[in-house]
């Protein structure tokens, strides 16, 4: 018996057999091309060719795993018709007179290159993308069968690093739990593990290879451990584990649609974090009260166009009509160039966590900013809509982004287009300089939302990527306590709500001292939605004791 240990990707146990699933690699014979112009008409096809199978690829994902996970060929589709990309292609055919399968190989491996050695961890991952449309691209080139098939049993994927198409292709009726060489929590195969609900443990090192194939492994998501070769014991234990975790589940989906009130009679509402209409509506589905944090960034991010004030429109319109009756809050751009957003055409930043992001590039660039929150306030009479910005500091911030909404509403009216009265315009409280002035700035807003994301990294300046400080990250810090404190009660002075939408507000350790603190919304990933509720009902706010650094 042997345990590897890696990085938990996703919760949960699987015992199960091993299948290994080898990359699909692309052969390319270096040649010297003698027609160039024969070759850049070959790759113009097959780009053709790969977009036509990218397109299908999306809707066969989109009903097997859902819009999120499907999202990734239609990345790949922009990825490939991408100018840089394609531009460096075209110059190795041209100029060094590569073939076009040569000429694409060695530009993927460029690229690839590139983004694996950014700093950041969502970066790097991307790397993965420009491997699979490169590969993809040079398939085609060579009039080759995309994969080998896939396994027909129930079965634990285990890979050096899954590319996407391998990982949206996994059928979601067999995969049992997904082992990686390589990964993050960032990586395409622990995302869709997280969306699958199934176990995922990703870094584990070189032992994750083909003599691990048809062996049977015990997969520990929770852990980070993966237990090659159980012995009885073990096996029993784990055995035990699975059928507990499988039971608790059941029990779970029992508090997904009650009402989350607390024994001492306390209601608050528990709603969803949201990146697409698909999230919502499985999240509604999951218990869900409402949206609470719907994030807009998504719709800019990885193409090369700014989305229109239409395509804005019927997203909006989308997410309010599948939310109904319950409100969605959709925060603003929020955005930095620590995210791959090619129009918006962003300067890379030596410290983007504290540069030209969120309301900053919204107030500077008001068009931008204009054109979604008239796609908002359009779309606002086709449910319960309430909008707040990010990465505020200042009552001039909010003051400004409040007037600029007033005039397109104003617009809009008087070009006869229907706007929704009862809007709520909120605030993210994410920022030390927010909840220091939390007092002032309740008075011109309808609700607080705390990102304790941010909050928790300001407050302690502790970069939340950086696994070396690792332990100092904790929102449970006194000092962030205070500020969430500061937050709540100045919002309740000014009559107004607050709401959570950071990662702590599913936390265990946190959720009484917030019911006790008094927030009055939580909103989470679907899947902490259950157990969120139930944590809620039982516990009673007057036997909570707040931690001595808050006590008055």
């Amino acid at each position: 018996m042997k345990t590897l240990r890696g990085i938990g990707t996703s919760d949960g146990y699987a015992i199960g057999t091993v299948r290994f699933l080898k990359p699909h690699t692309a052969k390319v014979e270096r040649r010297t091309a003698s027609d160039s112009a024969q070759e850049l008409a070959l790759l113009r096809d097959a780009v053709r060719q790969a977009k036509e199978e990218l397109d299908a690829l999306f809707q066969e994902a989109l009903e097997k795993v859902g819009e999120k996970a499907a999202e990734i060929f239609s990345v790949h589709g922009m990825l490939l018709e991408d100018p840089d990309y394609t531009e460096s292609i075209e110059n190795y055919i041209t100029a060094e007179a590569m073939s076009a399968q040569a000429a694409v190989e060695q530009t993927g491996a460029e690229f690839a290159e590139m983004f694996a050695s950014m700093e950041d961890v969502f970066m790097r991952e991307r790397a993965a993308d420009i491997k699979d449309i490169s590969q993809r691209l040079i398939r085609k080139l060579n009039g080759e069968e995309a994969a080998p098939a896939a396994p027909t049993q129930p079965y634990i994927a285990a890979a050096e690093d899954l590319t996407p198409s391998q990982t949206v292709s996994l059928d979601k009726a067999l995969i049992q739990a997904i082992v990686t060489e390589k990964g993050s929590e960032f990586s395409h195969s622990a995302i869709l593990a997280r969306i699958m609900g199934i176990p995922a443990v990703a870094a584990l090192g070189g032992e994750i290879g083909e003599g691990l194939d048809g062996a049977v492994i015990i997969v520990d998501g929770a852990a980070g451990q993966v237990i090659l070769d159980p012995d009885e014991a073990t096996l029993q234990t784990y055995q035990e584990k699975l059928a507990a975790f499988r039971q608790e589940r059941e029990e779970l989906e029992r508090y997904a649609k009650q009402a989350p009130v607390t024994r001492d009679g306390r209601a608050v509402e528990v709603c969803a974090n949201a990146a697409d209409v698909d999230d919502a509506r499985k999240a509604v589905q999951n218990g869900a009260m409402g949206i609470g944090l719907f994030r807009s960034e998504f719709l800019y991010m990885d193409r090369a166009q700014l989305p229109s004030e239409e395509e804005q429109f019927q997203t909006y319109k989308a997410i309010l009509e599948a939310t109904k009756p319950g409100k969605v809050v959709v925060r603003t751009l929020d955005i930095g160039a620590d995210k791959h957003t090619d129009c918006l055409d962003l300067p890379r930043e030596e410290n983007p966590a504290l540069g030209y992001r969120a309301i900053r590039i919204c107030l500077s660039r008001p068009e931008l900013f204009r054109t979604q929150l008239r796609a908002l306030l359009r779309a606002s009479v086709y449910g319960e809509l309430a909008v707040m910005f990010p990465m505020i500091i200042s009552e001039s911030e909010v003051i400004q982004a409040r007037a600029i909404a007033d005039e397109e509403k104003a617009r809009l009216t008087a070009e006869g287009i229907p706007v929704a009265e009862n809007i709520e315009w909120g605030i993210m409280i994410e920022t030390p300089a927010s909840a220091i002035m939390s007092d002032r700035l309740a008075r011109h807003v309808d609700f607080f939302s705390i990102g304790t994301n941010d909050l928790t990294q300001y407050t302690l300046a502790c970069d939340r990527m950086n696994a070396q400080i690792g332990q100092l990250y904790d929102a449970m810090d006194p000092a962030v306590l205070r500020f969430i404190r500061m937050a709540i009660d100045n919002a309740h002075k000014a009559g107004i709500w607050a709401g959570m939408c950071g990662e702590a507000a599913a936390d265990a350790r946190l959720i009484p001292i917030l019911l006790k603190l008094g927030l009055d919304e939580f909103s989470v990933a679907s899947g902490s939605i259950p157990r969120l509720k139930k944590q809620i009902i039982e516990t009673n706010t007057a036997e909570v004791m707040l931690p001595e650094e808050l006590r008055a």
